[in-house]
Protein backbone atom coordinates (compact mmCIF):
# COMPACT_ATOMS: atom_id res chain seq x y z
CA UNK A 1 0.00 0.00 0.00
CA UNK A 2 0.15 3.42 0.34
CA UNK A 3 -3.13 5.05 1.20
CA UNK A 4 -3.00 8.73 0.19
CA UNK A 5 -5.59 11.33 1.11
CA UNK A 6 -5.26 14.82 -0.29
CA UNK A 7 -7.27 17.10 1.98
CA UNK A 8 -8.03 20.37 0.16
CA UNK A 9 -9.40 23.35 2.05
CA UNK A 10 -12.97 24.05 1.02
CA UNK A 11 -12.05 27.57 -0.15
CA UNK A 12 -9.79 26.06 -2.86
CA UNK A 13 -11.57 22.78 -3.56
CA UNK A 14 -13.59 23.91 -6.60
CA UNK A 15 -10.49 24.95 -8.54
CA UNK A 16 -8.01 22.36 -7.23
CA UNK A 17 -10.13 19.19 -7.36
CA UNK A 18 -9.94 18.41 -11.06
CA UNK A 19 -6.23 19.20 -11.57
CA UNK A 20 -5.40 17.04 -8.55
CA UNK A 21 -7.67 14.23 -9.79
CA UNK A 22 -5.90 14.30 -13.14
CA UNK A 23 -2.51 14.12 -11.40
CA UNK A 24 -3.43 11.04 -9.32
CA UNK A 25 -2.20 8.45 -11.87
CA UNK A 26 1.24 10.09 -12.06
CA UNK A 27 1.37 10.34 -8.26
CA UNK A 28 0.47 6.67 -7.95
CA UNK A 29 3.13 5.71 -10.49
CA UNK A 30 5.79 7.68 -8.62
CA UNK A 31 4.76 6.30 -5.21
CA UNK A 32 4.73 2.73 -6.49
CA UNK A 33 8.23 3.13 -7.92
CA UNK A 34 9.70 4.84 -4.84
CA UNK A 35 7.96 2.64 -2.25
CA UNK A 36 8.19 -0.59 -4.25
CA UNK A 37 4.49 -1.44 -4.29
CA UNK A 38 2.05 -2.70 -6.87
CA UNK A 39 -0.50 -0.14 -8.17
CA UNK A 40 -3.35 -2.42 -7.05
CA UNK A 41 -2.23 -1.86 -3.46
CA UNK A 42 -2.66 1.93 -3.67
CA UNK A 43 -5.62 4.04 -2.69
CA UNK A 44 -5.63 7.75 -3.54
CA UNK A 45 -8.36 10.32 -2.88
CA UNK A 46 -8.98 14.05 -3.12
CA UNK A 47 -11.15 15.17 -0.22
CA UNK A 48 -12.73 18.53 0.60
CA UNK A 49 -11.92 19.66 4.13
CA UNK A 50 -12.72 22.54 6.45
CA UNK A 51 -9.98 24.10 8.50
CA UNK A 52 -8.39 27.33 9.63
CA UNK A 53 -7.14 29.59 6.86
CA UNK A 54 -3.61 29.65 8.34
CA UNK A 55 -3.06 25.95 7.55
CA UNK A 56 -1.60 24.81 4.23
CA UNK A 57 -4.45 24.70 1.68
CA UNK A 58 -3.57 21.10 0.78
CA UNK A 59 -2.59 18.46 3.31
CA UNK A 60 -1.38 15.14 1.91
CA UNK A 61 -1.52 12.26 4.37
CA UNK A 62 0.16 9.06 3.30
CA UNK A 63 -0.34 5.88 5.36
CA UNK A 64 1.89 2.92 4.66
CA UNK A 65 3.28 -0.25 6.12
CA UNK A 66 6.96 -0.27 7.10
CA UNK A 67 9.56 -1.95 4.90
CA UNK A 68 13.32 -2.21 5.09
CA UNK A 69 13.79 -0.06 1.99
CA UNK A 70 11.51 2.69 3.38
CA UNK A 71 14.19 4.52 5.30
CA UNK A 72 13.61 8.01 6.69
CA UNK A 73 15.71 9.38 3.85
CA UNK A 74 13.67 7.53 1.23
CA UNK A 75 10.42 8.72 2.79
CA UNK A 76 11.62 12.34 2.97
CA UNK A 77 12.66 12.27 -0.69
CA UNK A 78 9.36 10.63 -1.68
CA UNK A 79 7.45 13.19 0.38
CA UNK A 80 9.30 16.06 -1.29
CA UNK A 81 8.50 14.64 -4.71
CA UNK A 82 4.85 14.11 -3.78
CA UNK A 83 4.60 17.66 -2.41
CA UNK A 84 6.06 19.07 -5.63
CA UNK A 85 3.55 17.11 -7.70
CA UNK A 86 0.61 18.22 -5.53
CA UNK A 87 1.72 21.86 -5.54
CA UNK A 88 2.22 21.85 -9.31
CA UNK A 89 -1.22 20.33 -9.94
CA UNK A 90 -3.14 22.41 -7.41
CA UNK A 91 -1.14 25.61 -7.67
CA UNK A 92 -1.23 25.73 -3.86
CA UNK A 93 1.16 25.15 -0.98
CA UNK A 94 0.96 21.60 0.40
CA UNK A 95 2.04 19.82 3.55
CA UNK A 96 2.91 16.10 3.44
CA UNK A 97 2.70 13.70 6.36
CA UNK A 98 3.62 10.03 6.48
CA UNK A 99 2.00 7.67 8.95
CA UNK A 100 3.57 4.24 9.38
CA UNK A 101 1.04 1.58 10.31
CA UNK A 102 1.63 -1.36 12.63
CA UNK A 103 1.65 -4.50 10.45
CA UNK A 104 0.57 -6.63 13.42
CA UNK A 105 -2.68 -4.72 13.80
CA UNK A 106 -3.32 -3.54 10.23
CA UNK A 107 -6.23 -5.28 8.50
CA UNK A 108 -7.42 -4.56 4.96
CA UNK A 109 -10.44 -6.16 3.34
CA UNK A 110 -10.83 -5.26 -0.31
Amino acid sequence: MPNVKLFVNETHFATAREPLRQALPAMREMLCARLQVDPAACQLAVIEASGPEDQPPVNAELMLLPATARTPETLRATGAELRAMVEKAAGLHAAVRFITLDPATYIAMK
